[in-house]
């Protein structure tokens, strides 16, 4: 999307499809979002008010501090990743930057040495000096222009700063995947809500994994299944728990009823090129479910030939 109104334009299907495998997709939400408002209400120009920018979603104050600083030269600081461990190693700021009041030194120290002049090179130099010298591991300290007077340095302490997430058990959900086939090369996907996990891109329908799957789809989606099979459960790790998929693979017997209901269900064609939005775990039970296809498919014409020869 070469412009503002290029992206605007695109469908959220279009962005959430360059954006699959990557994570965090609500960020690829609030940009197509962002986009739209800044078409809408500024006239295709971002705003420069800070109010005003932080009002747009995905852009919170230190994403803001640096359009500021960089593209228009206004003193506003930064506190991403790399600002944090440089200012946490340099005054030894202890706990994690997780926690309010160790946000709040960070910057407070943010705001102490951001210049009133050349402000755009600052906030460059404090990023690029993150991550390629004061790095989370193995830091440069022999070539960093700080190290006189880092006090992490001075202690030989920079792996201990900035301290890292407290460490916590993650949760176990659970879920099984109906990857449903029609003989066609075609797959059963649903759109997922717009808000919450994997919002907006397409995934495989979900049930419980205590539920009868084969009268779930009767009784939901008006099909029945044949060759049902489950294969081994998948882990997939978010941020906040665990999640295990257990992909139940099965053929459609007879009808396919009423799955388009809503429009939020369709039968995707797995050699299609269309743009659609797959978190990384549904792009590769995708891939491994046309391979088994295809696997299969060369099996049964195999076997024919052997019958018929």
């Amino acid at each position: 999307f070469p412009s503002v109104a290029a992206l605007a334009a695109a469908e959220l299907d279009a962005v959430l499809h360059l954006w699959s495998g990557l994570g965090y997709y609500a960020r690829a939400r609030n940009l197509h979002r962002a986009a739209r408002m800044v078409m809408d209400r500024y006239n295709g120009e971002l705003p420069t008010p800070m109010d005003a920018l932080t009002a747009l979603p995905g852009i919170g104050r230190s994403t803001a501090g640096a359009i500021l600083a960089l593209a228009c030269g206004q003193r506003y600081p930064i506190l991403d990743g790399n600002a944090k461990r440089v200012l946490a190693r340099f005054h030894a700021v202890e706990g994690w930057p997780g926690q309010g009041s160790v946000l709040n030194t960070l910057w407070g120290l943010a705001e102490r040495y951001t210049p009133g002049r050349r402000v755009a090179a600052y906030t460059q130099a404090m990023m690029d000096l993150g991550a390629t010298v004061c790095t989370r591991t193995r830091p440069r300290c022999d070539a960093c222009p700080l190290s006189a007077d880092c006090t992490a340095h001075a202690a030989g302490r920079q792996p201990d700063y900035p301290a890292p997430r407290p460490k916590k058990t993650l949760p176990v959900r659970a879920v099984a995947m109906l990857l449903v086939c029609n003989g066609r090369d075609e797959v059963l996907l649903e759109q997922r809500p717009p808000a919450g996990i994997w919002g907006g891109l397409w995934s495989f329908p979900e049930v419980a994994p205590e539920h009868d799957v084969e009268k779930w789809c009767r009784t939901t989606l008006d099909i029945s299944l044949q060759d049902v099979a489950a294969w081994p459960v998948v882990r997939h790790t978010f941020s906040h728990f665990h999640l295990d998929i257990t992909p139940v693979v099965a053929q459609v017997g007879g009808q396919q009823g009423s799955v388009m209901e809503g429009c939020k269900r369709l039968w995707y064609n797995m050699k299609a090129t269309d743009e659609r939005g797959f978190a990384a775990p549904v792009e590769k039970l995708m891939r491994r479910l046309s391979e088994w296809q295809h696997k299969r498919e060369n099996h049964d014409a195999n076997r024919t030939l052997r019958k018929t020869g």
